[in-house]
Parts: structure tokens; C-alpha cells; sequence
């Protein structure tokens, strides 16, 4: 049996997520899927996060342990056959040890947010980027975004239906920065919980938009109270970026 580690690039808009789902298509179920049309072995595919609907990747880490003999490479160009139309790419393959897990040896994750703000419909963007209409100042967001930096109670940002025991967390980094017509808003740490990105980000956005003074970012955390929540961002322009491990 060898332990293959897939990097994954998805658009999550016509998923229920990356986990598989009894009502609807998922990430997992696409690439299960493949890996038993290229083996005919039923695997499970063990993922470094959890994505929703919606919710894209750059390089989400993942891993299936296969007993048939095959190269890295063979198995990634032809589970990229298997996935077309599907659209889910590996773009890295790699042989890994029998105790590295792609969820549970993961010891950082970082996301990157983008807002479309522009007057102007999406139409290339659309579905990859929150379209915000209102002018947002990106240097004030940014500036309200250090208040959530470092270890809290993040409770405030948590979904009602988030599973984690502990809402504390330590944010490494919470950046904001307009690049044209895009807003993009960098978050990592060691691990998230359910909808705490798109949480922060929509809370930032009302300071962009003055409809929040930026030290309500603040004390909204302070709160740990979902009640005190500005507004949550839709799933669309959220992007998993990438995983990082032990060396």
C-alpha cells in the first residue's frame, strides 16, 4: 500500500463542498471516484481542510493510499483524465510516508479572500470573487483586521453548526490590500473554524464601507457572541491557498 499525496486545484461552484455530501456532488466523491477508475480500488481521500459549497482551491493538500503499483506521475495524469469535465486538477503527486497524514501532519493553512469592488456587473469574475458594490477602503480594513490577529476566543466568527470542541484559536496573519479593482484579504494560522474567514471578512467589509467604526471589529470579538457578527461573505470568493507541513 503507498500513501500518494495529491495537491488539488478546484472550482467549487458546482460542489456542496469538498467533503462528500448525501445531497448533492462533492470534491471527494470526483476524485474517489477517478482513483477507482484508474485502480479499481475504493479509496478514501483524506484532505488537509474543509470547504464548502462553493468554496475554491488553489493547492488543497489531500491523500489516498493505493495498493496498485503505479508512478506518481502515471496516477496524476490519469486521474486527471478520469476527472475532465470535472473541474478539478491535480497539479502535484508525490510518494509520502505511511504516518504523514494530509489533515492531521498539516501544521498551517492560509485562504485568500477577493472582492470584486466595482459599479460595473462581474462577468469573468463571476462566481470567483464577492462583488461589492460600495466603495471599500482597503487601508482601514486592514487596520481593523489587527484587532483578530494572535490567540482568542473567536466565537463571535464561528458558524452556529461549526463541530470544533475549543473556539479559541490563534491567527498568524490577517492582511488587506487592494490591488485595481480587487480587494484581497490574506488569513492563515494553524487551523480555522467553520466560517470564521468569511466571517472576518464580511465584518471587515462593513469598516470598508463605513458602516462600522473599526474598533467594533474589536469589540465584536470581545462579545464572543455570533449576535454580535456584522455580516458573514458569501462562499464564492473564498480560495483555499495552501497548506504547510514539518519538513
Amino acid at each position: 500500500m503507498t500513501r500518494f499525496a495529491l495537491t488539488l486545484e478546484f472550482d467549487g461552484g458546482p460542489f456542496m463542498g469538498l467533503q462528500r455530501q448525501a445531497h448533492g456532488p462533492s470534491v471527494q466523491q470526483s476524485v474517489e471516484e477517478a482513483v477507482f477508475a484508474v485502480t479499481s480500488e475504493q479509496v478514501r481521500m483524506h484532505s488537509a481542510g474543509r470547504t464548502d459549497a462553493g468554496v475554491h482551491a488553489f493547492a488543497m493538500r489531500s491523500h489516498v493510499d493505493i495498493a496498485k503499483d503505479i508512478s506518481p506521475f502515471r496516477l496524476m495524469e490519469a486521474l486527471n483524465a478520469r476527472l475532465r469535465p470535472n473541474p478539478i486538477a491535480v497539479i502535484a503527486c508525490d510518494v509520502m510516508p505511511d504516518d504523514w497524514h494530509a489533515r492531521f501532519s498539516c501544521v498551517g493553512r492560509s485562504y485568500l479572500y477577493r472582492i470584486a469592488n466595482r459599479r460595473a456587473p462581474l462577468t469573468l469574475e463571476r462566481g470567483r470573487a464577492w462583488h461589492v458594490t460600495r466603495p471599500l477602503d482597503a487601508d482601514a480594513m486592514h487596520r481593523a483586521a489587527q484587532a483578530l490577529v494572535g490567540r482568542h476566543d473567536f466565537t463571535t466568527f464561528r458558524s452556529a453548526h461549526c463541530q470544533a470542541n475549543d473556539p479559541v484559536k490563534t491567527l498568524d496573519r490577517l492582511n488587506v490590500r487592494r490591488e485595481g479593482e480587487l480587494v484581497l484579504v490574506e488569513a492563515a494560522a494553524r487551523s480555522f473554524l467553520h466560517h470564521q474567514v468569511r466571517s472576518m471578512v464580511g465584518t471587515l467589509a462593513l469598516v470598508g464601507t463605513s458602516q462600522w467604526r473599526e474598533e467594533q471589529v474589536g469589540e465584536a470579538l470581545a462579545a464572543r457572541d455570533r449576535t454580535a457578527l456584522g455580516l458573514n461573505a458569501p462562499p464564492e470568493g473564498l480560495y483555499f491557498v495552501g497548506a504547510q507541513y514539518p519538513d
